[in-house]
């Protein structure tokens, strides 16, 4: 299942990141706050972290997320399906048990996800199908949040997008995020996607919103 990035949280799931590294699977370990989970194709939780779930599943979507049970009982299955999790892993199984659910889980998401065209705009390229977004040869890591951000704008190259429409399919329209937070996410964007010297495809247009193109806006806009 090479190529699928895992994201894992606690302890336990941590400690199996060169395990699963060594199979072929890309990790992340650690995620401080819903704006900082990155796009992964499953993540794989310990028991402590099963408060994180909801959070999990509002930036993720329909991304499978695992949880760690201390047993394999009914009532340990129950109440990890009951926390939201698609599935139980038992960390006392070693890493053979979670590899199994992985190649299960991964390969069922994928197979469920049809497959989408890769989405360019010159030399930035997003492919929906396994997250992995580059800039010419160069990859770049996103979160959630920013590939979210980048996906929309993307599939509106060449259009401008207000920020009214970024705050509902962005943010789902959680007036609880400060009135700046979509300015701080494009500049974040703008960071990662420049950092190798590359020229600015993310402008910003006054007063409308922001515009994906490789020309610069028109009279009125701004980079």
């Amino acid at each position: 299942m090479s190529g699928a990035r895992v994201l894992l949280l606690g302890t336990k799931a941590e400690a199996l990141a060169a395990r699963l590294e060594a199979s072929g699977y890309g990790v992340v370990c650690g995620a401080a706050d819903a704006g900082a989970i990155p796009a992964v194709d499953v993540a794989v939780l310990a028991d402590e972290a099963a408060d994180r779930i909801q959070e999990l599943r509002q930036a993720l979507a329909t991304t499978p997320i695992l949880l760690d049970v201390a047993e394999d009982t009914v009532e340990a299955r129950m109440l990890c399906l009951s926390a939201g999790a698609d599935d139980f892993w038992l960390s006392e199984l070693g890493p053979s048990d979670l590899l199994m659910r992985l190649r299960l889980h991964v390969g069922l998401h994928r197979r469920a996800s049809p497959a989408t065209p890769l989405l360019q705009v010159a030399d930035l390229s997003l492919n929906p199908s396994n997250h992995e977004v580059k800039r010419g040869h160069r990859n770049v890591a996103l979160t959630a949040r920013e590939y979210q951000l980048l996906l929309l704008l993307l599939e509106r190259q060449g259009t401008v997008v207000s920020r009214e429409l970024i705050q509902r399919l962005v943010w789902n329209d959680d007036r609880r995020s400060s009135s700046n937070v979509i300015e701080v996410y494009v500049r974040y964007l703008r960071q990662k996607l420049e950092e190798g010297g590359e020229r600015r495809l993310i402008h910003t247009v006054r007063s409308q919103g922001y515009l994906l193109s490789e020309r610069m806006p028109p009279q009125g806009g701004r980079a």
